[in-house]
């Protein structure tokens, strides 16, 4: 996919160490210092150099997979687990090579390891083997690979400024973060450029859960004062945790109560970063909290969830009558999920859908899916085809919306 500036090829560059694409973390033995210098032929790509932790983020390109080839299907393969970022000091910054480094936590307290079950699949085999049944005796087959291309041309828009989208919800339980997970995940398959993930709730957001984060160290509040403008990409990178597909997870905590993040915090981080990232995906705090009605502000696109229940349906339209009064690329920016968190909803989702979509922003529905209703870390390929094409359709429609807006 072409990019639009020079700065995303220079983005680019700095994080894939020249040529080859970027590389996911390799395990580093215990004790034993990372290997620095060029990689050997044909091995790993450093990302970045060694953090005060020791441990250096890198990626390995997927088995069987060519190296700068994108996965044959959207949500081909699983997240992996993840690693924390250590921070890198250069020399030349020599205010923040005397930073105190913050011990990693891990993202779920390993006692309670043993209290979730295996994964299941987002659909039972019956409805999978009736689906591809079904494919191959319709005609259908066509005008769905037609669609999927037409949606990748649109999520691989080149942008010239890096694109912010806030997600939110009216209360807590609305599925908020798993959408932000969801978008994240998509952008950062389909295009090229970084993706940053930022987690704008520190009271015990889910964000770092959702996206597989195995270890947690450095937070939003703690880079605002961190980051500088002379900065490259390289040393930014150091102080996030890295995903899988070029992206990368700016926690908001480390899974402590009674953390804070303050407007100024959240505004000076996402000023400095915005330039390094095509798209960031923003998981803010429930409204009226105020980070979360800077971040909606800020934001070139919105995306607020509603649960699939009367009440969440009625409080939404509540407030997105209230946005009318907002300067209309507010409501003209903003797009709304229904979350189906149960297996059969107990309103009519179509009428939802219809009375909210009256009030100007467009409006999807995010299917029931198992998989989800688990509440771990999302495994892509083990979503349901219909939750497959409900997030890739709700990414493409917020970007479309982010482009308007300059």
């Amino acid at each position: 996919m072409p990019n639009g500036d020079n700065w995303q090829g220079d983005v680019l560059r700095d994080l894939r160490g020249g040529a080859e694409p970027p590389v996911r973390d390799a395990a580093v033995p215990a004790g034993q210092a990372p290997a620095r210098g060029f990689p050997p032929p044909g091995g790993e790509v450093p990302v970045h150099a060694a953090g005060p932790g020791g441990q250096p983020q890198r990626a390995a390109i997927s088995p069987g997979q060519a190296p700068g080839s994108a996965p044959a299907h959207p949500y081909q393969g699983q997240v992996p687990p993840q690693h924390s970022g250590g921070g890198w000091q250069p020399a030349r910054h020599p205010q923040t090579a005397v930073r105190s480094t913050p011990d990693a936590r891990p993202a779920v307290d390993r006692s309670l390891a043993a209290v979730g079950r295996k994964p299941r699949r987002g659909e039972p085999f019956a409805a999978r083997a009736g689906r591809t049944l079904w494919r191959i005796v319709s005609s259908s087959a066509a005008r769905e690979v037609a669609e999927a291309t037409r949606t990748a041309e649109m999520l691989q828009q080149p942008v010239t400024t890096g694109r912010q989208i806030a997600v939110t919800s009216i209360r807590g339980g609305a599925g908020k973060s798993t959408v932000a997970a969801l978008l994240g995940s998509t952008y950062a398959h389909y295009r090229q450029d970084p993706v940053l993930c930022v987690e704008a709730d520190p009271a015990l957001g889910s964000l770092p859960l959702r996206l597989g984060a195995e270890a947690l160290r450095w937070t939003t509040g703690e880079v605002a004062n961190i980051v500088e403008p002379q900065m490259s990409l390289l040393d930014v990178t150091g102080y996030l945790v890295q995903l899988r597909d070029n992206a990368w997870l700016l926690p908001g905590s480390q899974g402590q109560i009674g953390a804070m993040l303050d407007t100024g915090s959240y505004e000076r981080v996402m000023v400095a970063l915005r330039r390094y990232f095509g798209v960031s995906v923003v998981d803010c705090e429930t409204l009226p909290a105020e980070v979360a009605r800077v971040a909606l502000s800020a934001s070139q696109a919105r995306v607020l969830t509603t649960p699939a229940t009367l009440d969440g349906i009625v409080s939404t339209f509540a407030v997105l009558q209230w946005m009318q009064g907002l300067p209309p690329h507010m409501l003209a920016g903003t797009a709304v999920v229904i979350t189906e968190q149960a297996p059969h909803a107990g309103i009519d989702l179509a009428e939802a859908a219809r009375m909210l979509s009256s009030t100007g922003p467009s409006v999807h529905v995010l299917p029931y899916d198992r998989h989800l209703a688990g509440g771990g870390p999302i495994r892509t390929g083990l979503l349901a085809h219909a939750t497959r094409t409900a997030a890739t359709r709700i990414a493409a429609d917020v970007f479309q919306l982010s482009q308007k807006r300059h």
